[in-house]
């Protein structure tokens, strides 16, 4: 998703990619961040990784090769997602299989959903970074503390040096706060699709 907090010169990156002819600096951070979402919007298509993981290659090609006629500013994983959504039945068809699971119309409307699941999911992962941005400082760090790799709400207590009952209590606090956040957010911006 398009950040405009990375806004760099537009003018210049879209000067400089198409002077030499490759993408810009704009294109390939979109580009590297859209790997996992498209990833994820494959996967349930093709219905198994290796797939998946070959689906994904072939929609990369076809995006490098296609990467001056994307439109800095808009929506990279959509775009991406049309392209995956063309590779995924290409592979279908090319792939000689004896046994289909899904028709094409099936695979289509679970395609649309798989879209629609991963915009709400964009949607709400963007409207829980704002609301974690608006945490005190020290709620803030005790997230971050609590999801960090490998933590729990035991190990941050005794970190903190406060009762775990204490630590349980604030999370809570905290998750309650986020979601309520996030659902006046969604619900400002016109709610789930």
């Amino acid at each position: 998703m398009y950040d405009p907090a990375d806004n760099i010169d537009r003018a210049r990156v879209s000067a400089e990619s198409s002077s030499n002819g490759v993408p810009g600096e704009v294109f390939i951070r979109e580009f590297t961040r859209s790997q996992r979402p498209l990833y994820l919007y494959i996967l349930p298509l093709v219905g198994n990784t290796a797939d998946a993981d070959e689906v994904l290659q072939e929609t990369n090609l076809v995006i490098w090769a296609k990467w001056h006629q994307f439109e800095l500013g808009s929506n990279f994983v959509a775009w991406g997602r049309a392209i995956a959504r063309l590779e995924v039945f290409r592979h279908r068809r090319n792939r000689n299989r004896k046994m289909t699971f899904l028709d094409d119309k099936v695979l289509e409307l679970v395609a649309e959903r798989s879209e629609s699941v991963n915009e709400n999911l964009e949607r709400q992962q963007a409207a829980l970074a704002q609301c974690l941005s608006q945490l005190r400082a020290k709620d803030r760090e005790l997230i971050r503390m609590r999801y960090a790799p490998g933590a729990n709400g035991d190990k941050v207590a005794k970190n903190l040096g406060r009762p775990a009952n204490s630590v349980y209590q604030s999370l809570g606090r905290i998750r309650r706060s986020l979601m309520e956040c996030v659902r006046v957010q969604l619900a400002e911006e016109g709610g789930l699709k």
